[in-house]
């Protein structure tokens, strides 16, 4: 087992939001730690939306995710943090003077007086496409995340489901593809409303109707089958790509047995990022609590929070000053 020095504060989870609090943490001249179980930085942008445009970001138009990830690594870096990827953390030990020890799932050890939870929904995978002979599709034309836009253009490229991922994909796709096809359960999707109009008018919309089968030589889908749900008439589709969105699990692994307060999912916090073990925080897709903004900008302001909270923990005598970039030492004569 390895063990090094002791830290401030440790952030598990190496997204956009841990890669912020990284940042602020910093400013806060706390000697931090971020721990990413993934084998790379950026969390879900990375493993599912590299490609996707992202424009709800105050200031920044239109930026797609691996960019946004890049940027923010680079931020990250700006006061030195220890970055380690590819380590889950699991255990938690509280020891005699408040300090905590974590445990990863290799064995490793880091040792904390604070930690700050940015672990979204855990480790992610996507909810797969139940049907018999799905998977031998998945090296072809069934996709479950998009990394490359190219390899759509000029096809008839079918979507499935009917969340803000098949919305926006929908979207992205509409000035590449052929034609761009969406079904999905329900008659109502659940995307932003400005988001939902333009793939309606610009997209097939074919509701509520579900995947049934997938017919195709060798490797590849060459046509569907889908079935109303109300009438359990089928069609045929011929279609050249397919993408599944129905969801993604999320895997918290030994953290769901640290005692946290949890709901729906979720750890509960206050308006603090305060989680129920004094210490440990929380920020992002992996917390709850009244009029929760459910997109990364909340997460860039939830992750400060979180930041300013532990440091108050580990100096409650001191009044926390406002912190603003353009009167930190380190930019004053950028």
């Amino acid at each position: 087992m390895k063990k090094d020095g002791l830290y401030d504060v440790t952030i598990i989870g190496g997204g956009p939001v841990g890669l912020f609090s990284a940042f602020y943490s910093g400013m806060r001249e706390m000697k931090t730690k971020l721990i990413e179980s993934g084998p790379e930085l950026g969390g879900k942008v990375s493993m599912f939306f590299p490609e996707k445009t992202i424009r709800d970001i105050g200031g920044i138009p239109a930026i797609t995710g691996a960019d946004l990830v890049e940027r923010l690594k680079e931020q990250a870096q700006t006061f030195a943090p220890t970055i380690i990827c590819g380590q889950r953390i699991s255990g938690l030990e509280r020891l005699e003077d408040g300090t905590f020890l974590l445990t990863s799932t290799q064995g490793d050890i880091h040792h904390t007086r604070t930690i700050i939870l940015t672990v979204g929904h855990g480790i992610f995978e996507p909810i797969k496409l139940d049907i018999e002979g799905a998977e031998r599709y998945e090296q072809s034309n069934l996709h479950y995340s998009v990394g490359e836009l190219d390899k759509f253009k000029d096809k008839h490229v079918l979507i499935s489901g009917g969340g803000n991922a098949a919305v926006d994909w929908a979207n992205e796709l509409l000035p590449i593809a052929k034609k761009v096809t969406v079904i999905h359960r329900r008659d109502e999707f659940r995307g932003h409303e400005q988001h939902v109009t333009h793939m309606s008018e610009a997209a097939v919309t074919l509701t509520p109707y579900a995947l049934k089968a997938l017919h195709g030589e060798s490797d590849r889908i060459q046509k569907v089958t889908i079935e109303h749900l109300e009438t359990g008439e089928t069609r045929e589709l011929e279609i050249d790509e397919l993408i599944v969105n129905h969801g993604i699990r999320g895997d918290l692994g030994g953290i769901n047995d640290w005692g946290l307060e949890m709901k729906d999912g979720h750890f509960v916090v206050n308006n603090a990022m305060e989680t129920n073990i004094p210490g440990i925080f929380a920020a992002g897709d992996a917390v709850t609590y009244p009029y929760k903004l459910k997109l990364i900008t909340g997460g860039f302001t939830e992750g400060p929070v979180a930041v300013n909270s532990a440091k108050k923990h580990l100096q409650p005598e001191s009044p926390l000053a406002d912190l603003y970039s353009t009167h930190h030492d380190k930019f004053v004569n950028a």
